[in-house]
């Protein structure tokens, strides 16, 4: 068995019996970066040279009897808007090509002490904004599990890179489904925390409010490994929750009994294709066969959640990047005969469409004429849909959903039509609008043999019953099928 083939739990178990050494399996994920990286366009940047010596330090020190963190030696991927010491950070944008950060963000100083091995930077939409990594200013990632589709977006290098095994685990972001809907389209696995229980520190900001680092993996406990590692209070960001984070790996149990799942009838609602909502079915009726309880719930302000989303996202975004003034770093234009024209041509020339339209999107919304009729109005549903989720949680203990309404599109499908492209994001919003953490996990592929994601949506920091509920599944389904891209 070819090492990039294995999940982080089973490799980590394997290095500190000493069945293969950190150096032999990077080693083994860089091979298979060389052979799939031209076919499938996850990274944007990848750091050989310094992945080999880490690896090689990692084994220095197992050799040496020290006592190391389960993620030591194991290689990881960094979306390209964490920032990551000496590490390019480009957002994927023009605007930021030639951006090196001199610090680490909060989870990458957490992962340093884990001595994981870092890969690389991951392709991604430009800023975060996309649905299926189209945006990227400097290439189109594909989906492994078919090559003329999308791997989702924004996060769509880090789910393609897990499932073509070019990474173990890997860094995503999620402001409105960005790990989540990759991961489905690319039948991986990924968490989208509780909002501040991660560090957004050192994460180039889309809409603060909503932002959340998070991992994916191939498996359920490879996600409880690497949230242990990254979750908790940060005092240079101060959204973070003060509170006791346990280590999720050492109480991951795989039993429902007594548990009620909750079945939103909105998310199975027209849009949802009739293979979405068989497969999601077919696993809320495995949970009730070993012994959880499946309770209707209704979540009323559904059909508002996109667009509210859309304004928040949106002003929240063109105040966040305002700052890429051509001034202090990042691109700037050659051709300005005033400052006015240098803030104008360098915004112009550096950003991409899909995020021109957000800032004009955003800027008309909190204009003054404006504000009160769309701004005010989606805070005010925002506020609807917390409430709303949490009369849910009164009736159950978690809710099961599909992950997206269909799955993965063809590329350049939907790249004319905007609308279209965000409503692939109608199942995830809401999540984030809430601060609600959910994990997306594989549970079968529609008829052109593309993975279906089934969706588990929690209580604020209720992400130990996520794990727990994701893996009984998985350990029902033997785990997740990736045979068709780890070949």
């Amino acid at each position: 068995m070819e090492l990039y083939k294995l999940q982080a739990s089973e490799l980590s178990q394997m290095l500190q019996n000493k069945d293969c050494s950190s150096v032999e399996l990077t080693k083994s994920v860089l091979g298979r970066i060389d052979a799939k990286e031209d076919e499938i366009g996850a990274y944007l940047s990848v750091d050989r040279e310094g992945a080999l010596k880490k690896a090689a330090q990692v084994d220095e020190r197992r050799a040496k009897g020290e006592s190391l963190h389960p993620l030591a030696g194991i290689p990881v991927g960094i979306k390209d808007n964490i920032c990551v010491r000496e590490m390019p950070a480009t957002c994927a944008s023009k605007m930021l090509e030639n951006f090196v950060p001199p610090y680490d963000a909060t989870v990458i100083e957490k992962l340093n002490k884990t001595d994981c091995v870092y890969l690389g930077k991951l392709n991604m939409d430009e800023f975060a904004m996309g649905s299926s990594t189209e945006n990227s200013a400097f290439k189109k990632t594909k989906n492994p599990f078919n090559t003329d589709y999308v791997p989702g977006g924004s996060s769509g290098g880090s789910a393609a890179a897990v499932a073509a095994g070019e990474a173990i685990v890997t860094l995503g972001s999620d402001t409105g489904g960005s790990i989540r809907q990759p991961a489905a389209y690319c039948g991986v696995v990924g968490l989208k925390p509780t909002y501040g229980s991660v560090s957004r520190y050192g994460l180039i900001a889309f809409a603060s409010s909503l932002d959340q680092i998070g991992p994916i993996g191939r498996s359920v406990r490879d996600l409880a490994m690497t949230y242990s590692a990254i979750c908790g209070r940060d005092p240079m960001d101060t959204t973070t929750v003060s509170r006791e984070y346990p280590d999720f790996t050492k109480n991951l149990k795989s039993d429902v009994k007594g548990l009620k799942i909750g079945l939103p009838k909105e998310y199975f609602a027209e849009g949802v294709t009739a293979d979405v909502k068989e497969a999601i079915m077919k696993v809320a009726k495995e949970y009730e066969k070993m012994g959880a309880t499946l309770v209707d719930v209704s979540l009323p302000s559904t059909d508002y959640a996109l667009s509210a989303y859309y304004i928040i996202a949106s002003a929240e975004a063109s105040s966040n990047l305002a700052r890429f003034d051509g001034v202090k770093y990042g691109y700037r234009t050659e051709s300005f005969g005033s400052l006015e024209e240098l803030y104008e041509n360098t915004r112009s020339e550096g950003f991409g469409n899909e995020v021109k339209r957000r800032i004009m999107l955003g800027t008309y919304v909190l204009s003054s004429g404006y504000y009160d009729a769309y701004y005010k109005k989606a805070k005010f549903t925002q506020q609807l849909i917390q409430q709303q989720y949490a009369d849910a949680f009164t009736q159950c203990d978690l809710l099961l959903t599909p992950t997206t309404p269909d799955t993965a599109f063809k590329i350049g499908e939907n790249e004319s039509d905007p609308v279209k492209m965000y409503m692939n994001d109608l199942l995830t919003v809401m999540i984030n609008i809430a601060g609600l953490p959910a994990i997306s996990m594989p549970c079968g592929f529609d008829g052109k043999k593309l993975p279906i994601g089934c969706q588990l949506i929690g209580s604020k920091f209720s992400e130990q019953r996520l794990f727990d509920t994701a893996n009984c599944y998985e350990q029902l389904v033997g785990g997740f099928d990736l045979s068709a891209t780890l070949q």
